[in-house]
């Protein structure tokens, strides 16, 4: 957000202004998903397992790599915000930033999901979306994004000088330690930025604020991913239901949000394998015998 100018515009620059914008990371040799075996694979999937998130609360999931999972709607328009892990090793974990460098700020069909450094490999590929007609509206706004951070308690205090415990940082961390033992101190480490499912942001024209709007979502819809690797999930069902006022509230509508396990037919995944970590040397220029 610009506040009041202090100095005048240099001769030149109107010319400074006017150099066009170069994409920063090209994805032209970024590797692709196999979109056609995926399409294959969910005509055979076959529903295994149902985790309910409770309005206001979080709940964990796991998904074996080769496996589809859906975030869906059920009740009414709810937002959803996403934190993803390795099973093996909470330390690789969604990479939101690394996300929206390479995919831009909302997420759809086709799109991937990045671990953090130094695996920096797909952790789950969007292979279907029923909200992908919403595009982009009259005012910058679309859904899915991996703008937001998530609302939390330190925010909220800070704005409000109040404390509220259902920020959807405080519901992943009590989901997350309550799964693994660890303590909330030792949990609240491993949550991170999410990506806000079924949510509707972006930025203001004038002052280039994150915005939120209504969510468009319905009954139904739902956001359905592909895991790459075996996945430790969990997803916040947000207090402020479909953030068209506010995101940390105890009177918004809230509703439960479903996420269900699909299996499909393995033999059609004969030949596909969980990518590997990156092939960076890790040396970071480190001279041999330093």
């Amino acid at each position: 957000m610009k506040h009041t100018r202090h100095n005048t515009a240099p001769a030149d620059g109107d010319a400074r202004k006017s150099i066009r914008p170069v994409i920063c990371y090209p994805v032209d040799t970024l590797p692709k998903p196999d979109m056609h075996l995926y399409a294959a694979a969910r005509k055979t999937m076959k529903q295994v397992d149902t985790v309910i998130v409770a309005p206001r609360e979080a709940s964990v999931f796991r998904v074996p790599a080769g496996h589809f999972f859906r975030i869906v709607s059920v009740e009414g328009a709810q937002v959803g915000d996403l934190n993803l892990w390795s099973e093996s090793d909470l330390n690789e974990r969604f990479y939101s930033g690394k996300t929206r460098a390479l995919h831009g700020t909302h997420l759809s069909t086709g799109d991937r999901m990045w671990s953090s450094f130094p695996h920096l490999r797909p952790m789950a590929t969007i292979t279907w979306d029923t909200l992908d007609w919403y595009g982009f509206d009259a005012d910058g706004g679309s859904v899915h994004d991996v703008i937001g951070t998530r609302c939390d308690p330190y925010t909220h205090h800070l704005l409000s000088g109040q404390d509220y415990h259902h920020c959807c940082h405080s519901n992943l961390t009590r989901a997350l330690a309550a799964e693994t033992g660890l303590t909330l101190q030792q949990a609240e480490t491993h949550v991170h930025d999410v990506l806000n499912v079924f949510m509707c942001t972006g930025f203001t024209q004038d002052s280039h604020q994150y915005f939120m709007k209504a969510s468009p979502v319905r009954p139904g819809d739902y956001l359905e991913f592909f895991a790459e690797i075996d996945l430790l999930g969990a997803l916040s069902a947000c207090p402020g239901g479909d953030c068209s006022a506010e995101h940390s509230s105890d009177t918004a509508a809230c509703y439960p949000l479903h996420i269900e396990i699909y299996k499909p037919d393995q033999t059609l995944l004969e030949g596909w394998c969980s990518p590997e970590p990156s092939g960076y040397s890790g040396s970071h220029g480190e001279r041999p015998g330093c």
